[in-house]
């Protein structure tokens, strides 16, 4: 396959290196307002990207070396492969897309709502509690994922309902305003019904960028931040996830997923390619098919993996070399107030603005960048308000990682639509802040109580990330 002009052109002018200051030791975590707001708008420290268009996701790490490019363009091209369509068939019977960048697009979170209808694309996990695994176990009929597409003879498993009850409150100075309350029906099951005790978690993709620098984070820098028994009083007690490592067997420290449930980016890739996509690899060698699906079983062939552990590496390659958006209006005098009430408000609590990636031999490019994504990759109980009462790893069903902040102010430029938190239900930065609860509850009790000159400078400073 052939890469498209628009992908030469997106490798070819690549934002060039930008030299940082003299950078903290690795791992190094800040959470104060900086003193050099003009360092503000290296959110990717050296591997910054300069751009504000609608590519503005897709970018190479704007230090990468132009001898390396090739190895993005064929991550890209196997990224945006429509493997349905693939000449050998790889791709299994029941599936949620075609291909990565279906769900991902230009690297960001969904599809523009003018291509999909009023609501972002939802995947639905599943599971059932079981008494010997704490986290559950697969639904026995369906298993871990709705899959929501099949083919002629192998029927998709269901499909996703999503029906919606407003919730009115009103700030201190009496603003109304209006959230929305998601409920969520399968409906047109294809193999029965789901079992009586299934436990369902809808999720809206997420974006891509700087997903390298997230792995360079150092373990201890995050475990650093870690305050299980909230020692200091603030309400705030994040803790890692630890899931289980393929390679190993062994529980490591998750960072990647809306429940940090994948350790590596690696995992995380192969895990997609398997249930989104239905492509065994070898890391996920076995078929998303379960024991009760028999046309399904039929159709998947008795051979090795469909993807070799060369695509697993480039696709996965791929996605470490994307480079961070650039912070615009850094200096913006609103930006800048707003950037000292999200301090005041407890927000940075979780949102941790600093780290500093460690030696990262195979991409030196990602090593000793001082980045700015706001989180802590750490799981805080966000309370009922956002639950969806389905454990993930070592994660209880009221617990999230706290997502990354950076680029989201290029969302709708990008993706054509806004929609956040994990399942899509926040249409704006305001109601995404709103629907905290939980550790969260003081944060959006200190936004609630803010003047409407406040509150769009706090939303100013979100939308300059």
């Amino acid at each position: 396959m052939k890469a498209s002009w628009w992908l030469t052109a997106l490798l070819l002018t690549a934002g060039a290196p930008r030299q940082e200051n003299a950078a903290p030791a690795p791992g190094a975590a800040v959470s104060e307002v900086p003193g050099r707001p003009d360092d503000e708008a290296l959110a990717g420290g050296g591997t910054t990207v300069f751009d504000v268009s609608h590519n503005a996701y897709g970018r190479a790490l704007g230090n990468l070396a132009p001898t390396r490019w090739y190895q993005m363009r064929e991550g890209k091209v196997l990224f945006m492969r429509d493997w349905a369509a693939h000449e050998e068939g790889l791709a299994g019977p029941l599936t949620n897309a075609a291909g990565c960048g279906s769900c991902h697009f230009k690297d960001g979170r969904g599809r523009p709502l003018p291509d999909v209808g009023p609501e972002a694309p939802l995947l639905v996990r599943l599971s059932v509690p079981a008494k010997d695994a704490p986290a559950g176990r697969h639904e026995p009929v369906y298993g871990v994922q709705l899959n929501d597409r099949g083919t002629a003879d192998v029927p998709a498993e269901g499909t996703v309902q999503v029906s919606y009850t407003d919730v009115k409150g009103m700030y201190a100075d009496g603003t109304p305003y209006t959230l929305r309350q998601p409920r969520y029906r399968i409906n047109q099951l294809g193999y029965g019904k789901l079992a009586p005790e299934v436990m369902l978690s809808p999720r809206i993709p997420s974006q891509l960028f700087g997903l390298g620098l997230l792995a360079a984070i150092p373990d201890e820098a995050i475990h650093a931040l870690a305050d299980a028994d909230d020692r200091d009083g603030d309400g705030v007690s994040g803790r890692p996830n630890r899931v289980v490592s393929v390679h190993s067997g062994k529980a490591e420290l998750g960072r990647f997923g809306w429940k940090a449930n994948q350790p590596t980016l690696e995992q995380q890739v192969a895990s997609a390619f398997s249930e989104d996509l239905g492509l065994t690899s070898p890391l996920y060698p076995e078929s998303n098919c379960t024991a009760k699906q028999a046309g399904c079983m039929t159709r998947v062939a008795a051979r090795g993996p469909a993807l070799s552990r060369h695509v697993l590496e480039r696709t996965t390659l791929y996605l470490r070399l994307i480079g961070v958006p650039a912070r615009r209006d850094v200096l913006e005098p609103t930006v800048m107030k707003g950037q000292v009430l999200f301090q005041q408000a407890g927000c940075a609590a979780c949102h941790q603005r600093e780290f500093t990636t460690g030696t990262v031999e195979d991409v030196p490019e990602l090593s000793n960048q001082r980045i700015r994504p706001y989180t802590d990759l750490l799981l805080h109980d966000m309370g009922p308000e956002l639950a969806d009462g389905r454990p993930d790893g070592e994660a209880s069903g009221t617990e999230w990682r706290t997502p990354p902040l950076w680029g989201l102010g290029l969302l709708e430029t990008v993706n054509r639509q806004v929609r956040m938190l994990h399942d899509g239900r926040a249409r704006s930065f305001e109601e995404a802040i709103l629907w905290h609860g939980g550790e969260g509850a003081r944060a959006r009790e200190r936004f609630k109580a803010l003047g409407k000159a406040e509150r769009e400078a706090l939303v100013a400073f979100l939308r300059s990330l």
